[in-house]
């Protein structure tokens, strides 16, 4: 990829700075997981003071707060085309779907869909009748919402799986990343592994597709993000820096994908350059958290990014 932006010549400055625009202050505990609605606007977040909230990310106002049975969660998301229902899950191995239009009257969730032996790390929505989580147990689970039964289930990970992320361009496409250092491709159709990709030297815990669908990024405890390309089956970038030793808990990218955003463990998150080689300095992201950025996500417009933080707050950067 370096020498690709050599060959084109100079590469035209990112416009900065990004700022921070919001704070978002309202829970108690470390948060653990955000998601952007499909409206680009709201967002979920999960925190360990056992609630979830949903914000309206432009006037920082909390449209609705959520109980949860289990006060360890670890992962939230929100259903894109409607908006209409969130799931969550955690150290309690289910799967919980709440529908907000509902649940200001009633706090319990409307589907809990129960078939994980171990801790569930990370859900999302295919559509309004399915959702895929992964899990602890090493495996990945596709779900029937309405009737809370498992359609497949893919076990390839000989670890647990961390995190997994929708193809923008291929609802029956999502990667998975785990703790066995791979990232793996699966196809819904076929109900298996299509490619596994190599690189990372140490866990993965976050994955995120590129925007064109054809490449993802990942986020690992060796200090690096990378990039792969699905139709070269393999690596075409790496993102770290020797200054940069601590492990990375989430990635996302900018609607164009040329920046990639990482959130660490020493409390920043980071913008990369995906055009330039890895010997790039990345952008730090001005006024960090005061704890470890735990998630992050750019929403669907591409205008703003989030971090959330064990420090108890989301930001809102543009």
């Amino acid at each position: 990829m370096g020498a690709v932006s050599r060959s084109a010549g100079a590469l035209r400055e990112i416009r900065k700075p990004i700022k921070m625009r919001r704070t978002l202050k309202g829970h108690f505990g470390k948060v653990y997981a955000m998601h952007w609605a499909g409206d680009s606007q709201t967002l979920v977040s999960a925190s360990q003071d056992g609630k979830l909230i949903i914000w309206d990310a432009y006037t920082t106002n909390k449209v609705q707060a959520v109980p949860l049975r289990s006060s360890w969660v670890m992962t939230c998301a929100f259903e894109q085309s409607k908006g209409n229902l969130i799931a969550c899950g955690g150290l309690d191995n289910v799967c919980s779907i709440y529908n907000i239009q509902q649940t200001a009257n009633n706090a319990r969730a409307t589907k809990e869909l129960v078939a994980h032996d171990g801790y569930l790390s990370c859900c999302r929505f295919v559509d309004e009748g399915h959702v895929i989580t992964s899990s602890g147990d090493g495996s990945c689970i596709y779900w029937d919402v309405s009737g809370g039964d498992v359609l497949k289930t893919f076990t390839d990970h000989t670890g647990d799986v961390m995190s997994l992320a929708m193809s923008p361009e291929n609802s029956n496409i999502f990667v998975s990343g785990s703790v066995d250092t791979t990232a793996k491709i699966w196809d819904l159709r076929i109900g298996k592994c299509v490619q596994t990709h190599t690189g990372n030297e140490e866990d993965i815990n976050s994955v995120a597709f590129f925007p064109d669908g054809f490449a993802f990024g990942t986020g690992s405890d060796d200090s690096s993000c990378r990039l792969f390309d699905m139709r070269s089956y393999g690596e075409v970038n790496t993102f770290k820096n020797d200054k940069i030793t601590c492990g990375i808990t989430s990635v996302s990218f900018s609607k164009s994908g040329r920046l990639m955003f990482g959130g660490y463990d020493d409390f920043n998150a980071y913008a990369w350059d995906t055009l330039a080689d890895s010997s790039q300095t990345p952008y730090a992201l001005p006024g960090p958290h005061e704890n470890r950025v735990s998630c992050l996500g750019v929403n669907a417009k591409g205008d703003a990014l989030c971090t959330g933080s064990w420090d108890t707050n989301l930001k809102i950067w543009a």
